[in-house]
């Protein structure tokens, strides 16, 4: 990877802050949040930049606030829900007069979570996710392939893939958090992933909530990585870690607040009435699923059995992020969902561009696809007609072709080759 890499996320950030009086950035801590904000200050000369981690500015804000809002814009904040009475600050600001682009907040933690009372400025305010590095940023190979496959473009090609088995192991395991794909090996990685979660669980959480069950909590992150890629089942968490539906509902939610873990919504309830409602949970950051379930690739290259089993659940994380952070590049507003159905049809993924046109994306762990684990994808093509663009089969084969009408095999590499 080189030094430095170009987050395709920068100019839609720029775009975005001409179209809102507050943007705001959300995502893991340590995603590069703090690098678009200084990038976006190195361009603007005029801006103010506060960064709330800091001891003396956090001091200075908590102090006078109206020091930051009231004075010349535009204003960046960094970690702003480190004190969320700044939200009524700015909307104090607002009332005085409002225009684009006065101000940009990044927080690691989702705005959703922060007090019903600090979040005041509805209509005002736009927000957009920063979340790990895609593959096609690491490799810089300007990868576009949800915008083309939306337009009916999928990229086949008579070559195989160059990525073998263990290579999507080495991307998997290593993940797309910036500093930790920075990391010399696997062991300094490890030791980078251990820091973040006990940070984000131990003090980025009490933070946001106070902890009756604090030692819970990273075992109950453990339990719900060990169900990524599968439906939430909260019920089966309380009940391993001996704490009650409501407490296990908290601090999941609190996990996701962190961006730790996401839920993925069912999509097509109406549809049809036979569609599951449950969401399924991801691991926002592959890499960081692998180091919880102690993946490695020496564990996996042995063929341990368990290994091999949670290694198939996060190859399907692991797609379903790359696919999503690309949505978050493109101009139209894009949806996503999982569908299954009470007869066990399911297609992983589901988008929805905002014209209603729709891609469906299968994941398989193995080196082809079968015919009939195309089932899913071909009822949803049979069910939605004209508005199913394509239904893609990723796997971790070499090669890619159109199996039948609007329904593709890919090997997962061309998602960033």
């Amino acid at each position: 990877m080189s030094e430095r890499v170009e987050r395709r996320l920068l100019p839609v950030v720029r775009e975005r802050i001409a179209q809102t009086p507050v943007l705001l950035l959300e995502g893991p801590r340590s995603v590069g949040k703090s690098t678009l904000l200084a990038e976006i200050a190195a361009g603007t000369p005029e801006a103010r930049l506060f960064d709330f981690d800091d001891a003396a500015v956090f001091a200075l804000a908590q102090q006078n606030l109206s020091l930051i809002t009231e004075e010349a814009l535009p204003v960046l904040v960094d970690e702003y829900q480190r004190i969320p009475a700044v939200l009524q600050s700015i909307k104090a600001r607002l009332n005085k007069g409002t225009q684009f682009g006065m101000f940009v907040l990044a927080g690691s933690a989702s705005y959703d979570s922060l007090p019903a009372g600090t979040q005041a400025l509805t209509g005002r305010i736009q927000r957009l996710a920063v979340l790990p590095l895609t593959q096609t940023e690491i490799d810089g190979t300007n990868n576009r392939f949800i915008e083309r496959a939306f337009e009916g473009d999928i990229p086949h090609t008579a070559d195989a893939a160059t990525a073998h088995r263990m290579d999507y192991v080495d991307r998997i395991t290593r993940g797309g958090m910036p500093l930790a794909v920075g990391e010399p090996d696997e062991i300094a990685r490890g030791r980078w992933f251990a820091g973040h979660v006990r940070q984000s669980l131990r003090r980025d959480a009490g933070q946001l909530r106070q902890l009756n069950r604090a030692s819970a909590l990273p075992k109950l992150l453990t339990r719900a990585v060990g169900q990524t890629a599968g439906l939430l089942n909260i019920t089966k968490i309380g009940e391993t870690l001996e704490v009650s539906r409501g407490t296990a509902t908290a601090y999941l939610e609190l996990l996701e607040s962190l961006f730790l873990i996401g839920t993925l919504p069912a999509w097509g309830t109406t549809v049809s009435s036979r569609s599951v409602e449950a969401p399924k949970v991801h691991v926002i950051d592959s890499g960081i699923g692998a180091h919880l379930l102690r993946l490695s690739r020496p564990k996996l290259e042995r063929g341990d059995a368990s290994a091999l089993t949670e290694f198939g659940h996060l190859v399907e994380s692991f797609v379903v992020q790359e696919v999503i952070r690309q949505t978050t590049w493109m101009d139209d507003i894009v949806t996503a969902g999982h569908w299954r159905t009470r007869d066990d049809d399911e297609v992983d993924l589901v988008l929805e561009r905002r014209d209603g046109a729709m891609l469906g994306i299968e994941i398989k762990a193995g080196d082809h696809v079968d015919s009939k684990q195309l089932s899913g994808l071909r009822k949803l093509r049979d069910r939605l007609g004209s508005a199913f663009v394509a239904g893609i089969a990723f796997h971790l084969g070499s090669r890619g072709y159109q199996v039948e009408d609007r329904i593709h095999t890919l090997p997962v590499e061309r998602l960033w080759v």
